[in-house]
């Protein structure tokens, strides 16, 4: 089922956490934060809308790091239920589409929760102070490209934040599948 992040809520600093990666090393949010910014995903490996801008993901990742924002993905869905996202198929995804950031692993989800992560693909983007400034989506593709000419909305915010630290109006919400959520204990 389809799933869109409710608004922005501006200013939101960011949760730490510690997790481990699919290359055998653990993270904090340290470890990953950038010195002109942060983006985190959360994503999985089966769903349709990851599926669609994983490598456009990627490619702007890779231009992002080279500019100091720090990045990483996590992956959070429920692995029980849904073996194509357990922690062995992640590190499998990550190398077929040469992850440059880390690939990390919320088994018991309370990083998606402590950040209201609701979809997969969810853009969390960051100034340098770690203040919630961009959550919108990669670009106007969904399960199809986007078209020629579209722009590249992750890419521009991130860069306006880390020059101005202003967030960029008029953003729009991803959307994606549902985070796969373990049943109630």
């Amino acid at each position: 089922m389809a799933a869109t992040p409710p608004p922005l809520t501006q200013e939101t600093p960011a949760v730490d956490f510690r997790l481990p990666g699919t290359d055998g090393r653990t993270y904090t949010l340290d470890d990953i934060a950038g010195r002109n910014g942060t983006v985190i995903v959360f994503i999985c490996n089966h769903c349709p809308y990851v599926k669609a801008v994983i490598d456009r993901l990627v490619a702007d990742a890779r231009q992002l790091m080279a500019e100091g924002i720090g990045f990483a993905t996590i992956c959070s869905n429920d692995a029980r239920a849904y073996p194509e996202d357990s922690f062995e198929a992640m590190h499998g995804f990550a190398r077929t589409h040469e992850f440059p950031f880390p690939y990390l692993h919320d088994a018991d989800q309370s990083v998606a929760r402590a950040y209201g992560a609701v979809c997969t693909p969810d853009y969390f983007g960051y100034d340098a102070e770690r203040r919630l400034k961009y959550r919108g989506r990669l670009d106007e593709g969904r399960t199809t490209p986007p078209p020629p000419g579209a722009r590249r909305e992750l890419l521009e915010a991130m860069r306006a934040i880390a020059a101005t630290g202003t967030a960029p109006p008029g953003q729009i919400a991803s959307i994606g599948c549902s985070i796969k959520w373990k049943p109630a204990a």
